[in-house]
């Protein structure tokens, strides 16, 4: 069922329905001015993004220890050991994410990371992990 509200008053009024709706994975939106807003469940979303976001990883090792980097992010980090590499790539990400929420969401060379960023802030650690390295880790 796609349920579509034309104003914020209305959607307010029926709030129940439009969760509902984006709960169960139908289409759900609010127009807001000239805008028309999508309500998405949250786990349905970041499935979506980590399946068509590539995170083609590139792990170094180097003689004390490892490096980690995603070609083309300004992202990377270093460790002792290789989960030390991502878990502080995972830091990292997470930094990015929301550098970009706070000013770089309109800067030219970071605009198109929105899905990134989306992932990063959807996912809690071992979700981003496993993004970064494969379930095998």
């Amino acid at each position: 069922m796609v349920v579509h509200y034309d104003s914020y008053t209305e959607a307010r009024a029926h709030l129940k329905d439009l969760l509902d709706a984006a709960g169960r994975g139908g289409v759900a939106t609010v127009r807001r001015d000239s805008h028309r807003i999508a309500l998405v469940d949250q786990e349905r979303l970041r499935h979506f993004l980590a399946s068509v976001t590539p995170a083609d990883t590139q792990v170094v090792p180097e003689a004390d220890g490892w490096s980690i980097f995603i070609p083309g992010l300004p992202v990377a980090a270093d460790g002792a050991t290789f989960d030390d590499a991502v878990d502080e790539m995972i830091s990292a990400l997470r930094e990015y994410a929301d550098d970009w929420q706070e000013r770089l969401v309109n800067a030219p060379n970071h605009a198109s990371n929105w899905g990134l960023v989306q992932l990063v802030s959807l996912s809690d650690d071992s979700q981003l992990r496993e993004w970064l390295v494969g379930a095998s880790r």
